[in-house]
């Protein structure tokens, strides 16, 4: 078993739909982590290609000039992702509840998700489903910093260290055959130069595993 019941647990354990049910129109990562983000993006992701941006709000960090065949969108509240502009369709799913995609098997090249897989309580079952959809060479994109819902986050996120949380996400893509070896991108924080001379350091730092759907 990938991670013990325990670890599953949630310190609010009400219904994720609740607590995702009205609109936050904020970003959950400093302005140095997204444009990390999105240069990311732009060095790995092709043009014209079909994207599947998964527990995605009302912005997705895609490069402006950067035109895709189709950016699905997926999330918990219809508001934000109704909002979000580089989507051109998308599904409302608590994958809590049910994992699997309505999507169909070798669809995506690359599936992307932004700072939010410490909510994953069976991230086992969905990892498999994002192995399915994808095409083979599709990748896969986690990110994230040191932020969360607290309260939301599972207990094998919470009680762990960074580095321990990128060695989770490495065991999340190893638990499903057919994924390449992950890559781990780990960067210090990107604080603008102004804000240093202000003494305004210590940005968010910037990690990402990438799994890629071998042959």
């Amino acid at each position: 078993m990938l991670l013990r019941p325990d670890q599953r647990t949630k310190l609010d354990d009400s219904n994720d739909n609740q607590f995702y049910d009205y609109p936050r129109y904020v970003t959950h990562v400093d302005e140095g982590f997204i444009q990390q983000l999105t240069n990311l993006y732009r060095d790995r992701l092709s043009p014209n290609t079909r994207i599947l941006d998964m527990m995605s709000s009302w912005v997705s960090h895609l490069p402006d000039d950067m035109k895709f065949e189709h950016v699905e969108g997926h999330g918990l509240n219809e508001d934000e992702l109704a909002k979000n502009p580089r989507l051109d369709h998308y599904f409302v799913q608590n994958l809590n509840e049910n994992p699997k995609f309505p999507l169909s098997d070798q669809s995506f090249d690359a599936v992307l998700n932004t700072v939010s897989v410490q909510y994953l309580q069976y991230p086992e079952a969905v990892f498999t489903e994002i192995h399915r959809i994808l095409k083979p060479g599709g990748i896969a994109i986690f990110s994230f910093s040191n932020r969360m819902f607290y309260q939301k986050a599972i207990a094998a996120w919470r009680d762990n260290t960074e580095e321990g949380r990128i060695e989770l996400v490495k065991t999340y893509f190893n638990s499903v055959p057919g994924f390449s070896e992950p890559e781990v991108i780990q960067r210090q924080s990107q604080v603008p130069s102004f804000m240093q001379l202000l003494g305004m350091g210590g940005g968010d730092p910037f990690y990402a595993v990438i799994g890629t759907r071998q042959e």
